[in-house]
Order: structure tokens, then C-alpha cells, then sequence
């Protein structure tokens, strides 16, 4: 039974380093927003048959 505990008590601090982890970056990090441009070759917008 202490094994079983112990391994609950290690999943549970590995799912709040996790959680820790994800709520710094939300926090922390701020995405770069901007315009984006793509072309697209004619021949993959009207493929020759």
C-alpha cells in the first residue's frame, strides 16, 4: 500500500509541475499577432487535366 501511495503522491506533483508549467506560459508568454501572406502557384489552384 505505500508503494501505491507513493506513486499517487509522485503523479500527483508531476501533473502540478504540468499545470505550473502551462499556466507560466499563458501568463508570461504573449503571442506576436500580424498579418500573414501566402501565394499560391496558379497550377495548384487550377491544376492542368
Amino acid at each position: 500500500m505505500p508503494t501505491l501511495i507513493r506513486f499517487v503522491v509522485f503523479l500527483a506533483v508531476l501533473v502540478g509541475l504540468v499545470y505550473a508549467g502551462m499556466f507560466a506560459l499563458v501568463t508570461y508568454v504573449d503571442p506576436n499577432t500580424g498579418e500573414m501572406t501566402v501565394r499560391i502557384p496558379a497550377e495548384k489552384v487550377n491544376p492542368k487535366r
